[in-house]
Protein backbone atom coordinates (compact mmCIF):
# COMPACT_ATOMS: atom_id res chain seq x y z
CA UNK A 1 0.00 0.00 0.00
CA UNK A 2 3.10 2.03 -0.04
CA UNK A 3 2.01 5.35 -1.66
CA UNK A 4 -1.84 5.04 -1.16
CA UNK A 5 -3.49 6.63 1.39
CA UNK A 6 -5.81 5.02 3.82
CA UNK A 7 -9.13 4.83 3.43
CA UNK A 8 -11.64 7.73 4.68
CA UNK A 9 -15.07 8.62 4.37
CA UNK A 10 -13.58 11.75 2.29
CA UNK A 11 -11.34 9.94 -0.28
CA UNK A 12 -13.96 7.18 -0.56
CA UNK A 13 -16.26 10.06 -1.87
CA UNK A 14 -13.52 11.16 -3.90
CA UNK A 15 -13.01 7.98 -5.06
CA UNK A 16 -16.32 7.52 -6.24
CA UNK A 17 -16.23 11.15 -7.70
CA UNK A 18 -13.04 9.88 -10.09
CA UNK A 19 -14.87 7.17 -11.10
CA UNK A 20 -18.42 8.14 -11.83
CA UNK A 21 -18.19 8.01 -15.41
CA UNK A 22 -16.61 4.70 -15.88
CA UNK A 23 -18.15 2.88 -12.53
CA UNK A 24 -20.63 0.41 -14.77
CA UNK A 25 -18.15 -1.33 -16.06
CA UNK A 26 -18.31 -3.78 -12.99
CA UNK A 27 -21.92 -4.75 -14.52
CA UNK A 28 -20.53 -5.96 -17.70
CA UNK A 29 -18.57 -8.59 -16.54
CA UNK A 30 -19.04 -11.81 -17.77
CA UNK A 31 -19.68 -13.67 -15.32
CA UNK A 32 -22.06 -12.00 -13.06
CA UNK A 33 -24.74 -11.30 -16.20
CA UNK A 34 -26.81 -14.23 -14.46
CA UNK A 35 -26.82 -12.67 -11.27
CA UNK A 36 -27.57 -8.82 -12.39
CA UNK A 37 -30.75 -10.32 -14.57
CA UNK A 38 -32.39 -12.35 -11.61
CA UNK A 39 -31.61 -9.42 -9.41
CA UNK A 40 -32.92 -6.79 -11.95
CA UNK A 41 -36.57 -9.08 -12.01
CA UNK A 42 -36.36 -9.52 -8.11
CA UNK A 43 -36.51 -5.94 -7.11
CA UNK A 44 -39.57 -4.34 -8.56
CA UNK A 45 -42.32 -6.28 -6.62
CA UNK A 46 -40.48 -5.62 -3.28
CA UNK A 47 -41.47 -1.57 -3.66
CA UNK A 48 -44.51 -2.33 -5.47
CA UNK A 49 -46.57 1.07 -4.30
CA UNK A 50 -44.29 1.49 -1.76
CA UNK A 51 -42.82 5.49 -1.11
CA UNK A 52 -38.69 4.62 -1.02
CA UNK A 53 -35.61 6.00 -0.26
CA UNK A 54 -32.31 4.92 -2.28
CA UNK A 55 -29.25 5.35 -0.54
CA UNK A 56 -26.37 5.71 -2.53
CA UNK A 57 -27.45 5.67 -5.60
CA UNK A 58 -24.32 6.32 -7.25
CA UNK A 59 -24.72 6.36 -10.86
CA UNK A 60 -28.26 4.91 -10.72
CA UNK A 61 -27.91 1.20 -12.24
CA UNK A 62 -30.12 -0.30 -9.84
CA UNK A 63 -32.95 2.74 -9.81
CA UNK A 64 -34.75 2.12 -12.94
CA UNK A 65 -35.04 -1.56 -11.79
CA UNK A 66 -36.40 -1.07 -7.73
CA UNK A 67 -38.39 1.92 -9.21
CA UNK A 68 -40.06 0.60 -11.51
CA UNK A 69 -43.80 -0.49 -9.34
CA UNK A 70 -42.35 2.10 -6.72
CA UNK A 71 -45.12 5.20 -5.98
CA UNK A 72 -42.20 7.47 -5.53
CA UNK A 73 -38.42 6.82 -5.05
CA UNK A 74 -36.02 9.11 -3.78
CA UNK A 75 -33.16 8.40 -5.05
CA UNK A 76 -30.03 10.07 -3.06
CA UNK A 77 -25.96 10.12 -3.59
CA UNK A 78 -23.68 12.80 -1.48
CA UNK A 79 -21.93 13.08 -5.09
CA UNK A 80 -23.56 15.32 -7.57
CA UNK A 81 -21.16 13.94 -10.51
CA UNK A 82 -22.58 10.29 -9.99
CA UNK A 83 -25.94 11.90 -9.61
CA UNK A 84 -25.57 13.17 -13.00
CA UNK A 85 -24.67 10.11 -14.66
CA UNK A 86 -27.58 8.42 -13.15
CA UNK A 87 -30.55 11.35 -14.46
CA UNK A 88 -28.94 11.05 -18.07
CA UNK A 89 -30.45 7.67 -17.96
CA UNK A 90 -33.07 7.06 -20.31
CA UNK A 91 -35.36 5.00 -18.59
CA UNK A 92 -35.59 6.12 -15.44
CA UNK A 93 -39.64 5.91 -13.55
CA UNK A 94 -41.36 8.93 -13.53
CA UNK A 95 -41.76 8.73 -10.00
CA UNK A 96 -38.06 9.27 -9.72
CA UNK A 97 -36.53 12.35 -7.78
CA UNK A 98 -33.18 13.02 -7.37
CA UNK A 99 -31.46 14.26 -4.42
CA UNK A 100 -28.03 15.06 -3.16
CA UNK A 101 -27.35 13.84 0.55
CA UNK A 102 -25.19 12.83 3.35
CA UNK A 103 -25.94 9.05 3.91
CA UNK A 104 -24.72 9.00 7.50
CA UNK A 105 -27.19 12.11 8.52
CA UNK A 106 -30.09 12.20 5.80
CA UNK A 107 -30.08 15.74 7.12
CA UNK A 108 -31.12 17.07 3.46
CA UNK A 109 -34.13 15.28 4.09
CA UNK A 110 -35.99 17.42 5.73
CA UNK A 111 -38.76 15.84 7.65
CA UNK A 112 -39.59 13.87 5.02
CA UNK A 113 -40.61 9.78 5.75
CA UNK A 114 -40.90 6.79 3.71
CA UNK A 115 -42.36 3.34 4.27
CA UNK A 116 -39.65 1.51 2.49
CA UNK A 117 -35.86 1.75 1.65
CA UNK A 118 -33.15 0.33 -0.57
CA UNK A 119 -29.29 0.68 -0.24
CA UNK A 120 -27.32 -1.28 -3.50
CA UNK A 121 -24.26 -1.76 -2.23
CA UNK A 122 -23.09 0.71 0.11
CA UNK A 123 -23.64 -1.00 3.07
CA UNK A 124 -20.02 -2.91 2.46
CA UNK A 125 -18.47 0.70 2.02
CA UNK A 126 -19.89 1.92 6.35
CA UNK A 127 -16.88 0.68 8.97
CA UNK A 128 -18.37 -1.47 11.00
CA UNK A 129 -17.98 0.60 14.05
CA UNK A 130 -20.72 3.23 12.15
CA UNK A 131 -22.97 0.85 11.30
CA UNK A 132 -25.37 0.85 14.10
CA UNK A 133 -25.97 4.02 14.10
CA UNK A 134 -26.30 4.90 10.42
CA UNK A 135 -28.86 2.05 10.52
CA UNK A 136 -30.82 3.93 13.57
CA UNK A 137 -30.81 7.04 11.18
CA UNK A 138 -31.71 5.26 8.31
CA UNK A 139 -34.82 3.64 10.65
CA UNK A 140 -35.33 6.80 12.15
CA UNK A 141 -36.77 7.57 8.39
CA UNK A 142 -39.00 5.05 7.84
CA UNK A 143 -42.75 4.53 9.20
CA UNK A 144 -43.65 1.32 10.76
CA UNK A 145 -44.15 -1.84 8.23
CA UNK A 146 -41.66 -0.17 6.24
CA UNK A 147 -39.51 -2.54 4.32
CA UNK A 148 -35.66 -2.59 4.01
CA UNK A 149 -33.75 -4.28 1.42
CA UNK A 150 -29.72 -4.06 1.74
CA UNK A 151 -28.08 -5.60 -1.58
CA UNK A 152 -24.59 -5.88 -1.68
CA UNK A 153 -21.41 -8.11 -3.21
CA UNK A 154 -20.05 -11.64 -2.05
CA UNK A 155 -16.54 -11.96 -2.27
CA UNK A 156 -15.48 -14.63 -5.00
CA UNK A 157 -12.28 -14.78 -5.47
CA UNK A 158 -12.27 -15.46 -9.53
CA UNK A 159 -14.50 -12.40 -9.62
CA UNK A 160 -13.83 -9.82 -6.81
CA UNK A 161 -11.21 -7.70 -6.07
CA UNK A 162 -8.26 -8.95 -3.73
CA UNK A 163 -8.63 -8.05 0.18
CA UNK A 164 -5.04 -6.46 0.58
CA UNK A 165 -5.69 -5.49 4.70
CA UNK A 166 -8.11 -5.28 7.25
CA UNK A 167 -7.73 -3.40 10.46
CA UNK A 168 -8.40 -3.89 14.28
CA UNK A 169 -12.42 -3.43 14.38
CA UNK A 170 -12.37 -6.14 11.27
CA UNK A 171 -13.12 -3.80 8.58
CA UNK A 172 -11.54 -5.27 5.11
CA UNK A 173 -10.14 -3.06 2.20
CA UNK A 174 -9.02 -3.41 -1.63
CA UNK A 175 -6.79 -1.56 -3.79
CA UNK A 176 -8.57 -0.55 -6.65
CA UNK A 177 -7.09 1.62 -9.66
CA UNK A 178 -8.65 4.32 -11.85
CA UNK A 179 -8.08 5.20 -15.38
CA UNK A 180 -5.55 8.37 -14.72
CA UNK A 181 -3.46 5.55 -13.37
CA UNK A 182 -4.23 6.65 -9.34
CA UNK A 183 -4.66 3.68 -6.92
CA UNK A 184 -7.39 3.80 -4.16
CA UNK A 185 -7.48 2.13 -0.83
CA UNK A 186 -11.64 0.95 -0.82
CA UNK A 187 -12.68 -0.55 2.36
CA UNK A 188 -15.22 -3.23 1.55
CA UNK A 189 -17.15 -5.59 3.70
CA UNK A 190 -18.22 -8.73 2.99
CA UNK A 191 -20.61 -9.93 6.26
CA UNK A 192 -21.73 -13.13 6.83
CA UNK A 193 -25.54 -13.48 6.64
CA UNK A 194 -25.59 -13.57 11.11
CA UNK A 195 -23.36 -11.00 11.48
CA UNK A 196 -25.26 -8.66 9.08
CA UNK A 197 -28.90 -9.77 10.84
CA UNK A 198 -27.29 -9.24 14.15
CA UNK A 199 -26.57 -5.67 13.10
CA UNK A 200 -29.90 -4.74 12.25
CA UNK A 201 -31.46 -3.30 16.14
CA UNK A 202 -34.69 -3.73 17.78
CA UNK A 203 -36.99 -2.40 15.06
CA UNK A 204 -35.82 -5.20 12.75
CA UNK A 205 -38.52 -8.16 12.17
CA UNK A 206 -38.66 -11.39 9.17
CA UNK A 207 -34.77 -11.02 8.21
CA UNK A 208 -34.35 -12.88 5.17
CA UNK A 209 -30.82 -13.40 3.41
CA UNK A 210 -30.99 -13.92 -0.12
CA UNK A 211 -28.02 -15.78 -2.03
CA UNK A 212 -27.03 -15.48 -5.75
CA UNK A 213 -23.22 -16.13 -6.78
CA UNK A 214 -21.54 -12.54 -6.81
CA UNK A 215 -24.29 -10.46 -4.42
CA UNK A 216 -25.97 -10.78 -1.52
CA UNK A 217 -29.40 -9.38 -0.29
CA UNK A 218 -31.26 -8.94 2.90
CA UNK A 219 -34.43 -7.95 3.09
CA UNK A 220 -36.75 -7.12 6.35
CA UNK A 221 -39.33 -4.79 7.78
CA UNK A 222 -39.18 -2.52 10.45
CA UNK A 223 -42.20 -2.47 14.05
Amino acid sequence: MAGTPAATPHSMAQYYRQRAACYERVYAKPERQADLRAMEAWLPGLFAGRRVLEIATGTGWWTPHGAAQAAHWRATDLNPETLAVARAKPAMPAGVQFQTVDAYTLAELGDDTFDAAYAGCWWSHVPLARLPAWLDTLHARLAPGAVVVMLDNRFVPTSSTPITRSDADGNTYQLRPLDDGSTHEVLKNFPTPDQAVAALGPRARDAQWVDWTHYWALVYTLS
